[in-house]
């Protein structure tokens, strides 16, 4: 018999399936802990997804290297898992090794509350997508990493992202048939990383399976708006690291600006309330409960 988080979980990787069976675009914005990822839901987006870059960056503070490990990873998504209710999708790079530790990694994720996975084709250890440097496995390691993937799924429900970085390596025709084979091996969703052109991302939309595109600032990937992607055929409209860049950003200017002048004088409006930072996490709930047990 499920337990109640367990038929949670098994609702929300159907309600993942349903968006991306629609075949009309939506948004999936990246967080890098259980904070953003309750701005994300508070902010009524359907889905998250647990970065592997921004978990890396937030709270290793190093680069995007693949320097990350899977239990790391598993805790970071069951603390999503335990204050949010829309469904999970969690970067696992490249499965943390061979067809083995994917099969683990699945069950790992999968029982902190991972609605979706996925799992890249990178020589380990991994870089950033859009770094330069990278390399790619032989295509039937890959393949069997997603079957092995599929085979360790304990919900069939539960999405497997199949993502192919060698456009970089190989070019955009062997990523396609990369894409095509993943694809033929089961993956539920395919992930061509980095496409550099207009043209590369009509092609890539037109392929079979639903498509994810990774829209990163600054990135190689050209920046198009939401009813594009979807005209184009992209299922899902990944931006992984939005919200983290924000923050960065933010932070560097109120910090910048007490830094500068001894106080918050001028950088009141930059700064969430004390109040709304207490709805974010929560605490009204905690207070019922307090209330609740008090007297018990």
């Amino acid at each position: 018999m499920l337990n109640t988080f367990e038929t949670s979980q098994q609702s929300s990787r159907q309600r993942l399936r349903d968006l991306i069976n629609r075949r009309e675009v939506f948004l999936l914005p990246g967080a890098a802990n259980a904070l953003m990822a309750r701005i994300i839901e508070d902010l009524g987006f359907e889905a998250v997804y647990l970065t592997g870059a921004g978990f890396t960056n937030m709270q290793l503070g190093m680069p995007d290297l693949g320097l990350l490990s899977a239990t790391e990873l598993a805790e970071a998504a069951a603390r999503i898992s335990d204050v949010t209710r829309i469904p999970l999708v969690v970067d696992i790079d490249t499965g943390f090794g061979n067809a083995l530790n994917v099969s683990r990694t699945v069950q790992l994720l999968e029982r902190a509350g991972a609605a979706a996975l996925q799992i890249e084709d990178q020589v380990f250890p991994k870089k950033c997508g859009h770094f330069t440097g990278k390399g790619v496995v032989p295509l039937p390691e890959m393949l069997a990493k997603i079957h092995a993937a599929l085979d360790a799924r304990r919900d069939p429900d539960t999405i497997i992202i199949a993502r192919t970085d060698a456009r970089a390596v190989e070019g955009f025709e062997r990523a396609i048939e990369r894409a095509h084979a993943m694809t033929e091996a089961g993956a539920d969703v395919i992930f061509v990383e980095a496409p550099e052109s207009v043209e590369e991302m009509r092609a890539i939309g037109k392929l079979p399976a639903p498509q994810l595109v990774n829209v990163v600032m600054g990135g190689r990937t050209p920046m198009l708006p939401l009813e594009e992607l979807g005209t184009m055929g992209f299922s899902i409209a990944l931006y992984a690291n939005a919200a983290l860049q924000a923050m960065m950003k933010s932070a560097q200017d109120v910090l910048g600006i007490l830094k500068q002048n001894g106080s918050l004088d001028g950088a009141e409006d930059r700064l969430a309330s004390f109040a709304e930072r207490q709805r974010i996490v929560g605490k009204p709930r905690f207070d019922e409960l307090e209330a609740r047990y008090k007297g018990a």
